[in-house]
């Protein structure tokens, strides 16, 4: 699922977090680079919360944002779509490993290595991202 730039700006803003954001604290951090209406905060949470990017949870009268996944988890699960919507995948893969750093390159060699010798756990530790959302 694509995001518009306000709405990867917030979720920036909601993975910085070092807990739940109400709008008024999204919109705060934003604006001070921009001006922004406090509606078009709210629209833009509202329209993640439907999309399933990011939970909402009650706070009296307000609600709080929380990211659904974490941002690597989140660009996972972009990569892949993308993938799986394109006619040649490999394709795909040799072109985007042709525009990774060393470094990158490196890290993935790393992963694909640990995933074959530890029967699909990657590199990191972490787990696979779900493709459902959680909570």
């Amino acid at each position: 699922m694509a995001l518009g730039e306000l709405e990867r700006k917030v979720m920036e803003q909601l993975w910085d977090a070092t807990g739940p954001q109400s709008v008024r604290d999204v919109h705060h951090a934003l604006s001070q680079d921009r001006e922004l209406a406090y509606t078009t905060v709210m629209t833009v949470l509202d329209r993640l919360a439907k999309k399933g990017v990011v939970r909402r949870e009650r706070d009296g009268r307000a609600y709080l944002y929380l990211p659904v996944q974490d941002r690597e988890e989140m660009v996972a699960e972009l990569m892949h779509s993308a993938l799986e919507s394109g006619q040649d995948r490999t394709a795909a893969l040799v072109a985007f490993v042709g525009r990774v750093s060393d470094s990158e390159a490196a890290a993935m060699r790393a992963a694909l290595d640990s995933l074959e010798t530890s029967g699909g756990e990657p590199a990191t530790g972490r787990r696979k991202a779900s493709r459902t959302p959680k909570g």
